[in-house]
Order: structure tokens, then sequence, then C-alpha cells
């Protein structure tokens, strides 16, 4: 079985936040991480995994993740803060 991730990434001042989906998390944070990906990571320098979700179906991540897209920002740091209360950068946890 393949792992699908829903992740949220934001800049060195925790003022933007961005939600993605990913089949894989070490490459798509790298991307964003060496602005290899044009567009909005690029242009506000989103390059901090704060936090991440895995699930086995696509469908669910994608369902996620429009869900999390929809709360106020108040709900998604809610969310950061129960797994991540520092808004540590996750990327090293995950490479290993």
């Amino acid at each position: 079985m393949k792992d699908y991730y829903v992740y949220i990434m934001t800049n060195k001042i925790c003022y933007v936040l961005y939600i993605g989906v990913t089949g894989n998390l070490v490459r798509r944070v790298y991307e964003h991480k060496n602005k290899l990906i044009e567009g909005f990571t690029k242009k506000y320098s989103i390059n901090k995994l704060v936090y991440f979700e895995t699930t086995e179906n696509i469908k669910d991540a994608i369902r996620r993740e429009k869900q999390l897209k929809g709360w106020r920002r108040d709900r998604k740091n809610n969310l950061i803060e129960q797994k991540n209360p520092l808004w540590k950068d996750l990327y090293e946890d995950i490479i290993g």
C-alpha cells in the first residue's frame, strides 16, 4: 500500500500557511525548501513543514486537504499546535 500525506507548511515567521497533498512527503518538502516549484510557495518563501497526516487513500487525502483549506486560520493553528506546539520544522524528523 502507498501512503499519501496532507501537509501544512509555513514561512520563517509563521505568517503564511500552505496546505498540500503528496505521495512523497520528503521529496515534496525538499522541493518547497529549495524553491523548485513555481508559484505560491516560492513567492512567499514557504519552507517549514509544521504538520502532516498520513492516509492510504488518495481520495481521503484530497478530501482532508480541501477540508483543512476551508478552515479559519485559528482552527488551523490549533490543529498544528496539538502535534507541534512550538511550530518546529518537522523536515529533519521525516528524513530520518
